[in-house]
């Protein structure tokens, strides 16, 4: 079956209430819960600095998204963005690091999910959440917008609770804070790269561009405000930890906030804990389908993907054949993929997407004051991205080498 050459619209439905809740649930739990860990190891007493860096990062991409989607509202996101100001290359480029990136992400908190609930089968109940999650985007996007909203709610008490027993414990000590590099400049950078991972969810309120009312002004008011929110919990929830575990411990702990609240004295709280990580990686998982799907909706529409995968379906009115594409795809990798190493390859992918975005937005405005953010923020991608761990850095390279050897296999094949 050939896309039709007219593809139907998405329907708008969502306001900036849902939209905030749509970032906020793919921000708020995948770092928090996964990704502390691994960025005190790597910073040491630096770890305060390396997130005050992700932030500075995050907050540069997203004034740029937001001002790029209040003036491309459609599904896709970055690879609309690169299209329109940059060149088909590089949309298609940010396009498929986005998706590639994305999909691996959508395995790492699959199974960090299958951790939580049930370690023994985690590969197993990973890919029955991925089957779930599916099911529901299926239903249509205000479906996913109200789970998000009860998911996001259940998270935000969890963490709370993490805060206040942390703080008002007598185990906190703020000498255990000790704000410095123990690590030197390299470890605080590629923490911040790791905890970058964790800001990324507000692409998802970009994506959705064509499912949000009035989204010129409905997008650049959700942006921000999901990522100051999710850049506050986030503060918090570092310096409870960090005051009851220090920096070595905290970088040892394989479940950095149960570990906290048993040092804490109040070893009740870790079932509960467990089950907001749980719920966490759920809501990072529902928003990340639905933006992964979007951004194959739009690629497909453009022929950078099948074209069959651009259909709407006629009473949802979402990308379903997007939707169950990305879902199968994600449930293989869940059955077979180890978790660190994906979230390491996605942090690269996501970097080379937000590169794009800033140096999109550079495009709209000629005066210094406007491209300094997007400036900083194309600087900050290219740095972190390298920043991160070897390996990551090579699997994600080659990963977009083989994106650009199949775009220029593609354009070849076109014209002859």
């Amino acid at each position: 079956m050939t896309a039709p050459s007219t593809p139907a619209e998405l329907r708008r439905t969502l306001g900036v209430g849902d939209a905030v809740v749509i970032g906020l649930g793919s921000m708020i739990g995948a770092g928090v819960f996964a990704a502390l860990a691994p960025a005190a190891h790597a910073a040491g007493s630096g770890l305060l600095p390396g997130l005050a860096l992700a932030a500075l990062v995050a907050y540069c991409n997203a004034m740029s998204s937001a001002r790029l989607a209040a003036r491309y509202p459609a599904s896709g996101g970055t690879y609309v963005y690169g299209r329109e100001r940059l060149g088909v290359f590089w949309g298609y480029l940010a396009g498929w690091s986005f998706v590639v990136g994305k999909t691996a992400s959508c395995a790492a908190m699959a199974l960090t999910v299958g951790a939580y609930v049930w370690p023994g089968q985690a590969h197993a109940v990973a890919v029955a959440a991925v089957v779930a999650l599916t099911a529901v985007n299926y239903g249509g996007i205000q479906k996913s917008a109200w789970l998000t909203r009860a998911i996001v709610a259940v998270v935000l008490a969890v963490l709370a609770s993490v805060i206040v027993v942390c703080l008002g414990s007598g185990a906190s000590d703020a000498g255990r804070l000790d704000i410095g590099a123990s690590e030197g400049v390299g470890g605080v950078l590629q923490a911040a790269g790791l905890l970058f991972f964790a800001f990324a969810g507000y692409a998802r309120i970009a994506t959705l561009g064509e499912e949000v009312r009035d989204p010129a002004h409905t997008i650049p008011r959700a942006i921000p405000l999901a990522l100051g929110i999710t850049l506050a919990v986030y503060a918090c929830v570092a310096v409870a930890v960090l005051s009851v575990l220090g920096a070595g411990d905290l970088g040892r702990a394989v479940a950095p906030l149960a570990d906290a609240v048993r040092a804490a004295g109040v070893p009740g709280l870790v079932p509960v804990v467990r089950v907001g990580a749980a719920v966490a990686a759920l809501g990072s998982l529902l928003a990340l389908i639905l933006g992964v799907s979007r951004t194959t909706l739009a690629m497909a529409r453009d022929h950078h993907l099948p074209g069959a995968l651009a259909a709407v379906h006629p009473r949802f009115q979402v990308p379903h054949r997007a939707e169950l594409a990305v879902g199968a795809v994600v449930a293989v990798l869940a059955a077979t993929v180890d978790v660190r190493g994906a979230i390491g390859f996605s942090s690269f992918g996501v970097l080379a997407y937000y590169a794009v975005a800033n140096a999109s937005a550079w495009t709209l405005d000629t005066s210094p004051a406007a491209r300094a953010v997007p400036a900083v923020g194309l600087l900050g991608c290219v740095t972190l991205a390298f920043a991160l761990p070897g390996t990551s850095v090579v699997a994600g390279a080659g990963v977009l080498a083989v994106g650009v050897a199949a775009y220029g296999v593609r354009r070849w094949w076109g014209a002859r």
